[in-house]
């Protein structure tokens, strides 16, 4: 699997590359934004995201969650690009993830089924209203949905195996219950589903953010997953994962279809958070995640403030 990544980062790198200097044969190509040669802001790029990924696995939290505001509020791309690629990466890791989470039986369809059906159809109303809004519109919203999730993150607690009484009617006709082997405790333990229309409602919601803003929605899975519907942590952080492949990719493919993901934006970024994450993930059992928690906190507090403001006008 690493190799494979490797390769393909290797290719996309290549075309990256080859693409501006055939370009060049027909017209000039144009000075970059700050007065920067072309291949200056996809280094620079690379480099940021694969520290975003690096950050991203210690903290336990999804690339496009920090991609989003952090390289849309600091870098001169357009909006619409930056959430186009935040699909992307979005979509890259829950694809890369996906496969090994269904086989350890950790991810489960029958929960995530009928909830990703909800949020990816709810992404596609998401994206279209987005890319139709005016860009300080948007990024005004953007800021306060960061704020949002600095809260979010900061007030929510979880449960490793919630208290469910007993399954609603609508879990139980979905067949929404399952078993998962909890290797902490030795044993096999039995999980079910209640407040299951509630859920769904909030699924809906997490699906026209996530297509509105590019974001992902690992943020919000999470917690509406175990602490709303009482699903085990584990199964909700793998069942998560599996979802983003879902409605990231009903959304990534309006923007697709409106030319809003640009290569040289979305290539070195979906690498470079990729190759930061593989190394986030060798650090993981030395690094003090209280410390990086604290650190994605006030990143994604400057970031959301800072496109909250841009927004605004005040601090263009």
């Amino acid at each position: 699997m690493r190799h494979a990544v490797l390769t393909t980062a290797v290719l996309t790198a290549v075309c990256l590359l080859l693409s501006p200097a055939m370009a060049a044969e027909a017209a000039p190509i144009p000075a970059a934004p700050g007065g920067l040669p072309w291949w200056a802001w996809p280094m620079i790029l690379f480099g940021i995201t694969f520290l975003l990924g690096v950050v991203a696995v210690l903290g336990g939290v999804g690339g496009g969650v920090l991609f989003v505001p952090i390289i849309g509020s600091f870098f001169p791309f357009h909006l619409d690009f930056v959430r186009g690629a935040g699909l992307l990466i979005a979509l890259a890791g829950s694809l890369a993830a996906g496969p090994s989470l269904l086989r350890n039986g950790l991810a489960n369809l029958r929960l995530a089924l009928p909830l990703g059906l909800i949020a990816s159809i709810s992404a596609i109303f998401g994206a279209m209203i987005g890319l139709a809004l005016p860009t300080n519109v948007v990024q005004t919203a953007l800021g306060v949905t960061i704020l949002a999730i600095v809260a979010l993150m900061w007030a929510s607690k979880r449960s490793d195996v919630p208290n469910v009484p007993a399954p609603d009617r609508l879990s139980q006709m979905l067949q929404m219950h399952g078993i998962f082997h909890d290797p902490a405790a030795g044993r096999d333990i039995d999980w079910q589903v209640h407040r299951t229309p509630l859920g769904m409602v909030l699924f809906f919601g997490i699906g026209m953010m996530a297509g509105m803003f590019g974001l992902g929605a690992g943020w919000a899975n999470v917690p509406v997953l175990n602490l709303v519907m009482g699903v085990p942590l584990r199964v909700s952080a793998a069942t998560s994962s599996f979802l983003l492949s879902i409605v990231d990719t009903a959304a990534a493919w309006v923007y697709l279809n409106k030319g809003a993901v640009l290569t040289i934006i979305a290539a070195p970024s979906i690498i470079g958070m990729m190759l930061g994450s593989m190394v986030g993930a060798k650090l993981l059992t030395r690094a003090k995640t209280s410390v990086i928690r604290k650190i994605i906190l006030t990143m994604l507090l400057l970031a959301g403030s800072r496109a909250l403001l841009k927004g605004l006008g005040i601090w263009a």
